[in-house]
């Protein structure tokens, strides 16, 4: 069986080196460690190692009392997934803060901490892809930088495995991603929160956060290529009249192109202090006009079908005048998620919350929607 990660006392534990658990002895030395169920990579699992579905779990041809103990996968409620989620995004935003702290009083950045905070979200997001989507979506004007960082490290490592990249690639894309904005701790701050529209010589000052990035990463040791292409490319452009290096399409990298869609996208859907946030939907279309000279094509058509028209988190209006947080995607399709309701537009009013299944309910989805279009706060139903 190939393992990535483990369950010690209820507590999911990320393994630095994931790989195969190849005999009996290999199981009872990790019993003896306490260690009482694994996470298996069915698709990297040799196919001398049987494995047999049941109907809620899998089981392993060990010893029968290893079997059932040791690789059936833990199930947790979906509020229990909500809140590991929201825990591992307020460590996330924590990290970036104290490391961009750091990086302004000229302190190098150590990049186990991310390695650690990358194999989690990793773990989290297979445990239940779902639940972080959501607690992903609340945002707050006032920490746009931090939690937009964390957003695009998720949403790339999404992206990643919808690509299906290796497991040690998701790993360099979420660091990547957390640390891309890492240069605008140099920048003014009166300037990176300026309300209104940046003159032209305020443009180029925050253009400036691409280059002091360079040097940043320059004192990182042990961070990838690929991490540094997801920070130093993200504004490239395939015309070449991006920055800072004005790059050319043959140039940018996947991650970088990957990259450049990813952050555009998570700002074009967030409150900000001089905008308000734009409904998935509307940043489709934006991200289609910028093809084919700013943004790869076809990569700007997968990032759609990963995320879904209507992403997990986001708000929607039913045919009946419901209007409700898409609750749950994973293996449907896009138009028929399950849907928490708990407001209704033709009442004006906020209403009991249901569940309604669209795979079940002839309802429909007749259009997304921004919170701030119906004067509502959805926070305290995710």
């Amino acid at each position: 069986m190939y393992i990535t990660s483990f369950d010690r006392q209820n507590q999911l534990i990320s393994i630095a080196n994931s790989g195969q658990l190849r005999s009996q002895a290999d199981i009872e030395t990790l019993l003896s460690s306490g260690v009482e169920y694994v996470w298996v990579d069915l698709a990297r699992s040799k196919a001398s190692v049987v494995l047999l579905y049941q109907a809620n779990s899998v089981s392993c041809h060990f010893s029968t009392d290893a079997k059932t103990r040791f690789v059936k996968k833990i199930g947790i409620s979906r509020e229990a997934a909500q809140i590991k989620a929201g825990e591992l995004l307020s460590e996330s935003k924590r990290l970036i803060q104290k490391v961009l702290f750091e990086t302004f009083e000229g302190k190098a950045i150590e990049i186990s901490p991310f390695e650690t905070l990358a194999d989690n979200m990793i773990n989290m997001m297979l445990q239940d892809h779902d639940a972080l989507s959501c607690m992903s979506a609340l945002r707050s004007k006032d920490a746009y930088l931090l939690e937009h960082s964390v957003n695009v490290a998720f949403l790339l490592v999404t992206f990643g495995r919808y690509l299906t990249l290796e497991q040690p690639i998701l790993k360099q894309l979420v660091i990547g991603g957390i640390l891309h904005d890492i240069g605008k701790i140099r920048v003014d701050i009166k300037v990176l929160n300026k309300p209104g529209k940046l003159t032209a010589a305020e443009f180029e000052h925050i253009k400036l956060h691409q280059n002091y990035a360079i040097d940043i990463l320059d004192n990182i040791q042990g961070l990838s290529q690929v991490s540094k292409d997801i920070c130093l490319m993200h504004h490239e452009k395939l015309d070449g009249k991006g920055y800072p290096r004005g790059l050319v399409a043959e140039q940018i990298s996947l991650h970088g192109r990957m990259s450049c869609i990813v952050d555009i996208f998570d700002a074009l859907t967030a409150n900000r202090s001089y905008k308000e946030a734009m409904s998935p939907a509307a940043a489709f279309k934006i991200l289609l006009s910028l093809t084919p000279f700013h943004l790869d094509k076809d990569l700007v058509y997968d990032f759609i079908r990963c995320v879904g028209i209507y992403p997990v988190g986001s708000l929607v209006e039913l045919s009946n005048g419901l209007v409700g947080i898409v609750w749950e995607a994973n293996k449907r399709d896009a138009l028929h998620p399950i849907v928490k309701c708990f407001y209704s537009v033709l009442n004006r009013r906020y209403v009991n919350v249901t569940m309604i299944d669209l795979l079940k309910s002839d309802l429909y989805i007749e259009r997304g929607l921004v919170s701030t279009s119906l004067d509502i706060d959805p926070t305290p139903f995710y």
